[in-house]
């Protein structure tokens, strides 16, 4: 049965389930803050401002036209890790009308107002690692406003951070206080600013670890197997906001695909359906296959299987770690457009350094869109997120052709494992990680001190030019409670 092509299934591919997970990888749900006495569980909707209306006066304007006060936040649990939001918030969201949102039949996290300077959806013929285009210049002053000293390159740079905060920016007064608050707001610029009325970048494009957290790759069970379907599928991806979609491919019509995830030991049975126009095949870098036709190379190992055909891989998950799953047939064109993904053994006996608060995949590429973390480029980078005192894992794995050292300001990464191989006694401390292609990297972090710590490659042509930051860069948005981290996902959830 195994390795045998197959017509497309009938039935519909996979189911999904909202959970959080525990430190012992097990669905749980989080605890819910009582509301106060009397009050209502369902906050009122409120529609966002138009960013083409008069503009806010203040940013106490803005906190209430935006409803993102950090009481109304707490009423919904938040996240047990990047890998896991907590049902409930998809519940209370959906009860308050979000303008946007997460799930397996929502093509983008985009919102009810779009930015009004967003591009055109036809894909350029070819789009090379670069700063961002000319759409993403700076939104306010003409050149003879600007502070002295400034040029338009630096209110260009300033607008890349603008369009990273949005209108997430008030519910950081209540979480880093009013001095912090003040100082951030004073480097934004003067308010109001058109930014502040629209969602994160961020939250604008689908993201893979809130995709995997609401809508998780459900699979099957079909006696002893573990059983996954999945498709693959031309696609149009966004990098940013602003910058047109490019033609890319995808697993299950997303890229990165959904982490596929089981235990140590799992009989594992992966069902892929061609939807492209061309062969394909599939290998899942890491597994020390028992069957080396399961391996996914053509002409090697198997067939490529043609467009409409499926194809079935058996194997068993027999060592834990960090691993991928990626096209192996003219791979070049098609990893590099996107038919990559995430596939995550965790162990059956968890040690100490195994066990963590959150968990942060980094899927890194820089053929599809230029320079991207998860398939996008800053500001669309999704943060990662820690309350003081949380251990977080990141899964650094690379699917591009270029060695990224990944440099996190202000923080050590202890280095707990390569390639799915625990380093044991041999993990170390570092505050860069170079990851080859094809390379992971497995590190721990524990925040310890709240802040906003830039961390991004440091092959400076891969983040940023003289209009800013782009492409590899992403931020450790440390905050000082577990409740804060419940604020900001409970913002970028709920209505705008």
């Amino acid at each position: 049965m195994a390795g045998v092509l197959r017509p497309p299934p009938e039935r519909a591919i996979g189911h999904f389930r909202h959970g959080a997970v525990s430190r012992d990888h097990q669905p749980v749900i989080a605890d819910v803050p009582p509301p106060a006495e009397g009050a209502s569980l369902v906050e009122p909707t409120v529609t966002a401002p138009d960013p083409m209306g008069p503009p806010p006066e203040s940013i106490d304007q803005v906190d209430a036209a935006t409803a993102l006060s950090r009481r109304g936040f707490l009423r919904v649990a938040g996240i047990a890790g990047l890998t896991g939001v907590a049902a409930t918030v998809a519940a209370c969201t959906a009860a308050a009308a979000p303008q946007w949102s997460f799930g397996a039949a929502a093509p983008s996290l985009a919102p009810t107002v779009a930015p009004p300077s967003v591009a055109p959806s036809a894909p350029p013929a070819s789009v090379a690692p670069s700063a961002p285009p000319a759409s993403a210049a700076p939104s306010g002053s003409p050149a003879a406003s600007l502070p002295p000293g400034w040029s338009e390159h630096d209110a260009a740079a300033q607008t890349v951070v603008r369009r990273y905060v949005g209108n997430l920016a008030p519910a950081l007064k209540g979480i880093y206080g009013d001095a912090a608050f003040e100082k951030i707001l004073g480097y934004l610029g003067p308010v109001p600013y058109p930014e502040l009325t629209l969602a994160p970048a961020f939250v604008q494009v689908p993201q893979l670890n809130l995709t995997d957290a609401l809508t998780p790759l459900t699979p099957e069970t079909d006696g002893e197997w573990t059983v996954f379907r999945l498709t693959i599928d031309e696609i149009e991806q966004k990098i940013d906001e602003l910058k047109p979609t490019v033609a890319a491919l995808g697993f299950n019509k997303q890229t990165p695909g959904p982490t596929i995830r089981v235990k140590e030991g799992a009989k594992v049975r992966v069902i892929f359906t061609n939807n492209l126009k061309e062969t394909t095949a599939v290998h899942f870098h890491g597994v020390e296959f028992e069957d080396f036709f399961m391996d996914g190379v053509p002409f090697v190992t198997q067939p490529p299987f043609a467009p409409g055909e499926s194809y079935t891989y058996e194997f068993t998950a027999s060592r834990p770690g960090s691993m991928m799953y990626h096209s192996h047939h003219n791979a070049t064109d098609q990893v590099g457009r996107g038919l990559l993904g995430a596939f995550v053994v965790d162990p059956k006996s968890p040690t100490e350094v195994d066990t963590f608060d959150r968990e942060y995949i980094w899927i890194s590429n820089d053929v599809l869109g230029g320079f991207t973390i998860n398939g996008h480029g800053f500001p669309a980078v999704l943060p990662v997120l820690a309350a003081v005192g949380e251990k977080v894992r990141i899964r650094y794995m690379n699917e591009g052709i270029m060695y990224h050292p990944f440099h996190s300001h202000g923080y050590r990464q202890q280095i707990v494992a390569r390639d799915g191989y625990p380093l044991g006694v041999a993990a170390y401390g570092a505050d860069t990680v170079t990851v080859g292609p094809g390379e992971r990297w497995d590190v721990n972090m524990v925040a310890e001190r709240p802040g906003l710590w830039a961390y991004h490659c440091h092959i400076l042509p891969h983040v940023e030019g003289a209009d800013g930051m782009f492409g590899m860069v992403n931020v450790f948005m440390v905050v000082p409670k577990k409740a804060d981290v419940d604020t900001i996902v409970k913002a970028l959830t709920a209505s705008a």
